[in-house]
């Protein structure tokens, strides 16, 4: 067995698929804050908690329903999306032109309100998620074993990601998103409804987490906190890779979960910090992250 700085190299690819796998949940998560906070100018704290909305979605599809997990693929972003139309609709609309603060301490209200149901309905116990058929059992690659439903999680979460990008920074809707933040009042002009391009917007994001939560599912045990345990991770990679910018989001996201993963082979009691302490020496380098504007 090839050894590479006298660890098994199996060993060492296994974290290193073990980083991109929490990696694409950071650049899923933070480009859904990125988007949020790049168009509305709120900092989501619910979107763990809609992270976790969607994981529970898929889980009580399959328990209460018998619908199966590619079903809840799509279902439960869709069912997120329309609560992330009504919390913006209800609620954000008031805070626009108010200091970020409120909208912080809002979503951070909501978040306890969703966790505190679900955790009174459910516990905090795990419920766990099967993995569906197709996905099943893993590819021997030779140098080692690659389990299919963490590669496909990989590969999804890259698409997706990747298309949202697209989406916003290559096609006519994204110049318009943009312009409608930057000048809304020029953009209604031409006869654009900015509110409700507004409303689809945190639909949008907010549906980014509830996808996120059902690709997590049957590799985490669905439970009432598994959004609070990630959400202060992921804005941590929102901060590195600059509020507000999307590419920034998605590649600080796959790179620090890698760089996670590395951590814990080669210094396991730093893995749970590194994040962090990447994030003050790039603040005290560049305050408006990697990929930020400088203002």
């Amino acid at each position: 067995m090839s050894n590479l700085f006298d660890i098994p190299l199996p060993a060492l690819l296994g974290q290193l698929l073990l980083g991109l796998v929490n990696g694409s949940f950071y650049a899923m998560l933070s480009l859904g804050l990125a988007v949020i906070f790049g168009m509305l100018n709120i900092i989501n704290f619910a979107h763990g908690a809609l992270y976790m909305m969607g994981a529970f979605i898929a889980w009580m599809g399959l328990e209460y329903l018998g619908l199966n997990y590619w079903m809840m693929l799509l279902a439960a972003p869709l069912i997120v999306g329309v609560l992330g139309i009504l919390i913006e609709r209800l609620l954000l609309q008031w805070l626009y032109k108010l200091d970020h603060l409120y909208g912080l301490l809002l979503t951070f209200g909501i978040t306890l309100v969703t966790e505190g149901l679900f955790r009174s309905f459910y516990g905090v116990s795990g419920n766990p998620y099967p993995v569906p058929d197709a996905l099943q059992g893993a590819t021997n690659l030779g140098f080692m074993v690659l389990p299919n439903y963490r590669a496909w999680v990989v590969v999804a979460s890259v698409v997706v990601c990747l298309a949202v990008w697209a989406l916003i920074e290559k096609t006519s809707i994204g110049a318009t998103l943009r312009a409608g933040t930057e000048n809304p009042k020029l953009v209604q002009a031409f006869g654009i409804n900015v509110p409700r391009m507004i409303t689809l917007t945190y639909a949008g994001g907010v549906a980014l987490a509830a996808f996120a939560g059902v690709l997590a599912a049957p590799i985490l045990q669905v439970n009432a906190l598994m959004g609070s345990n990630l959400i202060i991770v992921v804005f941590a990679v929102v901060v590195i890779g600059g509020m507000g910018s999307i590419l920034g989001s998605i590649l600080t996201g796959l790179g620090l979960g890698v760089i996670e993963g590395l951590t814990k082979v080669f210094y396991p009691e730093a893995s749970s910090t590194v994040v962090f302490l990447i994030m003050a020496v790039v603040l005290l380098i560049r305050p408006a992250g990697l990929f930020g504007k400088e203002k």
